[in-house]
């Protein structure tokens, strides 16, 4: 096994203190590589995943992210299924006050999906929308 299979394969979401607590700002990621399979076909899915989170006291270290994004690569998982597990993770991980996912996959058989799933700590509640 490779370094970076090491690595993606004991991953988790490393989390440091975010310098400016009390101030909300926005944090944009785009992971423009994520790939899973699909649990029907076997076929690998691709996307785009855009994370926009306001933290709270942790902010998620970005090559944590990385890895964590390519753990999905050989795991199969429905769009749906994805997205939630994804917003499920990070919200264990650094308890943000708000994240909004956006998993855009890649058309495949003339069909595009694209699955979004917010968390607003304050409502204390998940939505998603397809």
């Amino acid at each position: 096994m490779k370094y970076g299979e090491v690595e993606i394969e004991t991953v988790s979401l490393t989390t440091f203190p975010n310098p400016r607590p009390g101030r909300e700002y926005e944090i944009h990621i785009t992971l423009p590589e994520y790939t899973c399979k699909c649990p029907f076909s076997g076929y690998p899915d691709f996307a785009t995943i855009y994370l926009t989170y306001i933290p709270n006291e942790l902010l998620v270290e970005l090559k944590a992210i990385k890895l964590y994004i390519n753990s999905y690569r050989e795991r199969y998982i429905s769009h749906e299924g994805a997205i939630n597990q994804i917003l499920d993770d990070f919200v264990a991980a650094a308890d943000p006050l708000y994240v909004h996912i956006k998993g855009d996959y890649n058309p495949r058989g003339n069909v595009h999906t694209v699955v979004e799933v917010k968390y607003n700590r304050s409502a204390q509640k998940t939505t998603s929308a397809e």
